[in-house]
């Protein structure tokens, strides 16, 4: 689940296969520092909304943390917890901005290029529009639909079946273009 994501919106998503075992040892990472973290006197985390004052120590629970938390700690000025924040999300801007740099890219990207790069690389794949509106959390399809001007597949994202062919190894393309010159 994105909380508050994108628009203040709530939606889901997806981990990529590939990251599961990597992911896993983030989290288990962060626990270690969780627990290093309430064994010095911190460890608090803000909760949402009112939930803070319902149930007091829940900020201290290891599954409010942060999956990507601050490298430093603060003190919050109202309650004096010691606390961590999450990661400053101008931590990961800077990173990809430093990798777009050494990668020589022209063009400008950063953070949010991955986003129209998820939706792009979803509507190649084949994936409908409206599974692609949900992950995006998009209210309006048509919003969703500004993504398909980007396919190279003609007015209405249709292929040739003749690319179909040339992918499987049914039809080479001298073979169909020799074909096509002989039969004029």
């Amino acid at each position: 689940m994105v909380r508050a994501g994108k628009g203040d919106r709530d939606r889901r998503t997806m981990v990529p296969a590939v990251l599961n075992d990597p992911l896993r040892r983030v989290v288990e990472a962060v626990c270690r520092q969780h627990h290093r973290d309430l064994a010095a006197g911190a460890g608090w985390v803000a909760l949402p909304h009112a939930l803070g004052r319902k149930y007091s120590n829940a900020g201290r629970e290891w599954g409010w943390q942060w999956v990507f938390p601050a490298t430093r700690i603060h003190v919050d000025a109202e309650t004096g917890q010691r606390r961590r924040h999450h990661l400053h999300e101008s931590v990961l801007q800077r990173s990809v901005r430093e990798a777009v740099l050494r990668a020589g890219i022209a063009k400008p990207a950063g953070c949010h290029t991955f986003r129209h790069s998820f939706a792009t690389h979803l509507l190649e794949d084949g994936h409908d529009i409206r599974t692609i509106q949900e992950l995006l959390g998009h209210r309006d399809v048509r919003t969703t639909m500004v993504y398909t001007h980007v396919l190279n597949r003609g007015g209405r994202g249709v292929t040739s079946p003749v690319d179909r062919l040339l992918v499987t190894g049914t039809l080479t393309t001298s073979s169909a273009l020799g074909r096509w010159d002989a039969a004029l």
